[in-house]
């Protein structure tokens, strides 16, 4: 059975997750209080938690959590009063006893993650949060390396499986925007009428507003965003920019434009050291169709090998490499070095 909603969309942020690859992973509690705080403050309903590769993400492949997540997601627990607290977790990466862990320091939902052609992964994951009362979602991330039928065909699988909301998630802001609407209209007529279905889009070629946007008019009801875009690659839709686009468009979202503009400003920016931003390495990402969050491993391992980091992008996504082979970006780079040395 699919949550009951109140409003016409429900804007999930992602500050504190997807956010956490922009900066390395390094967020600290009092940012998580504070940025918490504000977020429920403004009316946002699910605010997401974690590890940016999501639970057990922090080790050495994708890079070490400045402080445990648990006390990141107990600490947001403490801080919210109306908002839910979300938990990103990548079968592989988390385990079932990552998720109750969570679920005891006060995660009520969880977003089941797996490659866009692997939905088959994550059952025993969806069985597992139900049985813990959690509401569930699952990202099929990577959609543009999809066809819209068959990435309907793996929301069927998380659907029986227990998915209350399967997500067209465009890890490497792809997709253009017939394309999305593509996959939105495929999950709807797949699951609609059993589950609601989510987008998550990211900047790296400028269209994650305008493909929520799109979202909305053919019936996509979950939208993820980030205060100042704050995430992989260029970043993700911003949640300010997508509360204040669907004010304008008469969508009732229950957030106040002006309490997130504030959350972004005064609260987000001043502990940002870097600004996710549509330079040519981010742009690359989304031109060739490379998992966003490979962008400050490919920028640390340019440094260290001497190789522009956008050359190593546009090779991974030659290769085709998806989340979880972070690890291949060294030998990319070594590769490259050898023939330009």
């Amino acid at each position: 059975m699919r949550p009951d909603l109140s409003r016409d969309v429900r804007i999930v942020d992602t500050t504190l997750r997807d956010g956490s690859h922009a900066v390395a992973h390094q967020f600290a509690e009092t940012e998580i209080r504070d940025t918490v705080r504000a977020l429920d403050a403004a009316g946002v309903e699910v605010i997401e938690v974690a590890h940016g590769d999501g639970l057990g993400g922090s080790s050495f492949n994708y890079g070490f959590s400045h402080t445990d997540e648990l006390n990141l997601i107990a600490a947001a627990r403490e801080e919210a009063t109306q908002a839910k607290i979300a938990v990103l977790l990548v079968p592989g990466i988390g385990t079932v006893k990552h998720l109750k862990r969570a679920r005891d320091a006060g995660a009520d939902m969880v977003r089941i993650a797996t490659h866009c052609t692997e939905a088959d992964v994550s059952p025993q994951h969806f069985a597992a949060a139900r049985d813990l009362g959690m509401e569930t979602a699952g990202f099929l991330m990577m959609a543009h390396r999809s066809s819209p039928e068959d990435l309907a065909k793996q929301a069927r699988i998380m659907v029986d499986a227990g998915c209350q909301v399967p997500y067209v998630t465009d890890s490497a802001g792809a997709l253009l925007m017939h394309e999305a609407k593509a996959r939105f209209e495929a999950l709807l007529a797949e699951v609609g009428d059993e589950a609601w279905v989510g987008y998550h889009g990211h900047q790296n070629l400028s269209f994650g507003v305008a493909n929520s946007v799109i979202a909305h008019e053919v019936g996509v009801r979950y939208i993820d965003g980030s205060l100042c875009a704050l995430g992989a690659g260029a970043g993700n839709s911003p949640t300010e920019v997508l509360a204040a686009v669907f004010d304008r468009l008469g969508v009732d979202t229950g957030l106040d434009v002006m309490g997130l503009l504030h959350a972004a400003e005064d609260v987000v920016r001043p502990y940002l050291n870097r600004w996710p931003s549509m330079d040519r390495n981010a742009i690359v990402q989304g031109w060739v169709g490379v998992y966003s969050s490979f962008l400050l491993h490919a920028e640390t391992a340019a440094e260290r090998y001497k190789v522009p980091a956008h050359e190593i992008l546009r090779r991974c996504g030659d290769l085709g490499l998806v989340g979880g082979q972070e690890d291949m970006i060294i030998d990319v780079a070594v590769e490259l070095a050898k023939t330009r040395s």
